[in-house]
């Protein structure tokens, strides 16, 4: 990776069956799980708290398709179950099973851009 620690819009893509689709020049992730009280009887208060399941949110900037997608007529309207690779300088983090919840546009001459993603994903793992 180029430009020292810092990820830049090559290390952060979209990647559809193994093949890069776009390149993205910023995100914010974040995830929530929702946790449950171990109630007992007789109890004034929880005896224990247990995980429950974790949803991953992320919202993409600048998503710049790559030239060999928009040659395959890929559209980002009917992307189901890719994955967003973010390369960080010690570790990958991939987002896979994605699905998206918002897009939007806005393009100036010869450009093909989406302003902004959102996304959810089932799984989220990191590789060092």
């Amino acid at each position: 990776m180029e430009n020292g620690n810092f990820p830049t819009s090559r290390d952060i893509y979209l990647e559809v069956n193994g093949r890069k689709l776009a390149v993205v020049e910023g995100y914010k992730a974040h995830s929530a799980r929702e946790s449950h009280y171990v109630e007992a009887f007789g109890s004034a208060e929880p005896v224990g708290t247990v995980p429950g399941k974790t949803k991953h949110f992320v919202e993409l900037s600048r998503v710049y398709a790559c030239e060999g997608a928009l040659d395959d007529g890929v559209s980002f309207f009917e992307l189901s179950g890719f994955n967003l690779v973010i390369v960080k300088p010690d570790r990958r983090i991939i987002y896979s099973g994605c699905e998206w919840n918002e897009i939007s546009e806005s393009a100036g001459i010869n450009d093909t851009v989406l302003e902004g993603v959102s996304l959810i994903a089932s799984h989220r793992m990191e590789l060092t």
